[in-house]
């Protein structure tokens, strides 16, 4: 059965997927881009904007696994982009330029509808108002039988855990603290169902696994 998975999601160690005053010049959050240092460290990041070089070994593997056997994405509004309200233009299609990272039907909830954006590489942005579960619905069938990835943020997760809709998180907890932002875990108590199945240390991040009972 196809399932619906988060993977590298990265948290700091005080908990915040993201640092406060998210913006366009700062699209985590202020201190939010240091979460992904250890990302652009790694072979396969590099690799992804055309450079070459880069560390190998676990985390760049799992940044891989992360891309294998997903057929469409899920995504909050806040992550793609800053702009919040209704739409003033439709000038804005995502953080990632002409050809975003990935190539199939995306899914990006909001409260404002607007026509679906394709881009080049094969990304369809669509812009969907409905609940976890229809949305997931509409993904599962662009999926076409692949899994579904829930890229975030925060918020986005949430919604999706909270449902008791998603099979496998993968978190990586970043060794810095951010103080305030917004957290991944706000909210959802001990989270029933669900259980730590494995963690993995780095010299950069610690990998957590969580699955659905």
């Amino acid at each position: 059965m196809p399932k619906l998975r988060v993977h590298n999601f990265c948290v700091s160690l005080d908990g915040f997927g993201a640092g406060p005053d998210q913006g366009p010049d700062a699209p985590l959050g202020v201190g939010g881009e240091r979460l992904h240092d250890w990302v652009f460290r790694t072979r396969y990041a590099l690799a992804m904007s055309g450079a070459e070089g880069g560390e190998v070994g676990a985390d760049n593997d799992l940044l891989a696994a992360g891309d294998m056997g997903i057929g469409a994405t899920i995504m909050g509004r806040n992550m793609f982009g800053p702009v919040r309200g209704e739409w003033p233009d439709e000038s804005w299609t995502g953080w990632w330029g002409d050809n975003p990272p990935y190539h199939h039907d995306t899914f990006v909830m909001t409260h404002h509808a607007r026509a679906s954006v394709t881009m080049q590489g094969g990304t369809t942005f669509h812009f969907v108002s409905d609940t976890p579960e229809a949305v997931l619905k509409r993904a599962f069938d662009a999926a076409g039988g692949l899994d579904v990835r829930l890229a975030g943020g925060a918020g986005t997760i949430r919604q999706f855990l909270a449902a008791g809709l998603v099979d496998e998180m993968h978190v990586a907890i970043v060794p810095i603290l951010l103080g305030s932002g917004e957290r991944l875990f706000e909210d959802l108590g001990t989270l029933p169902g669900y259980r730590v199945s494995d963690m993995l240390s780095t010299k950069a991040v610690t990998h957590v696994w969580m699955t659905r009972s």
